[in-house]
């Protein structure tokens, strides 16, 4: 029983952590928190909701399909929202309620055109098949959930390691203007970011809307919030912290709706949160900074 819910919870774990690798590499580098990228998740969603149910597409091509769409929102998010102040020398709240204001546009276009109701991808997305090693049992779905998450983790861990691109982008996190003094086009790294992590946002989207088997307009509200607890726990800006984060609390969800009740299934998990930030308040990765005065 204990290692089939284990096994449960590296499926929601995985899709927590991949949402959670966008929303910490826009914190890593451009220093804000971009509270739009529930909405952009949602539109991922619903990318690849439409891409299987209109054209029949598998899911390989309904998750390029969602990436590109909510990379593409990603893209508009800075031009209008997020370019424009980093132009200025705007308050530290300013992204965040722009971003807000953004959300609540994108959420309103997109209950307008799908309603409040809940949709399903098709029955037969994904092969209905069962799996068994050593008592524990595993579906073709949530395999492919756990497969997909940490391949894309993977490419991501390898990209910003290993590619051209990916150590611009981390030079411009460590410091922008090091970075613009080097030669790096900082504006095109901070554009580059939004899309890459937008559209992991996306490819979370449809994973989470398999996992659960609905998908619907408001979906964006509630992974936001385990976002933000999960990047939190892992250490603000730090991928391994976010992955990290996402594992442990889709264990802490599932472990706590098994032998618990399903009723303090948040309270649980961000109970959790809780001590350990008492314990280590920079997160699991993250760097304590001293300031000195």
């Amino acid at each position: 029983m204990f290692y089939q819910q284990l096994a449960n919870a590296l499926a929601l774990g995985a899709v927590y952590s991949l949402f959670a690798i966008g929303f910490t590499l826009i914190f890593g580098v451009m220093e804000i928190i971009t509270l739009a990228h529930g909405a952009v998740f949602m539109v991922g969603a619903f990318a690849g909701y439409t891409a299987a149910t209109k054209f029949g597409l598998g899911i390989i091509p309904c998750l390029i399909i969602s990436m590109a769409a909510s990379g593409f929102i990603g893209f508009v998010l800075d031009l209008v929202a997020i370019r424009p102040l980093r132009k200025k020398k705007f308050h530290h709240l300013a992204p965040m309620i722009a971003t807000i204001g953004c959300a609540t546009i994108i959420t309103s276009i997109y209950q307008g055109i799908f309603g409040a109701e809940a949709y399903r991808f098709p029955f037969d997305f994904v092969p209905n098949e069962n799996y068994e090693f050593r008592g524990i049992q595993l579906t073709q779905l949530q395999l492919t959930i756990i497969f997909t998450s940490f391949i894309l983790m993977i490419m991501m861990i390898f990209f910003l390691n290993k590619t051209k691109w990916g150590k611009a982008v981390r030079a411009v996190a460590e410091n922008s203007r090091t970075g613009a003094l080097l030669g790096i086009p900082v504006e095109r790294v901070y554009q580059f970011t939004m899309i890459i992590s937008s559209s992991f946002g996306g490819a979370a989207g449809v994973l989470t809307g398999l996992n659960f088997n609905t998908i619907h307009t408001f979906m964006g509200g509630p992974i936001l919030h385990r976002g933000i607890a999960v990047i939190i726990l892992g250490g603000m800006g730090d991928i391994r912290g976010a992955m990290a984060g996402g594992l442990i609390l889709g264990f802490a969800e599932v472990l706590s709706v098994a032998y618990i009740s399903s009723d303090f299934r948040d309270a649980v998990s961000f109970g959790l949160l809780f001590l350990i930030l008492l314990i280590r308040p920079s997160g699991i990765f993250g760097k304590k900074i001293e300031r000195k005065g």
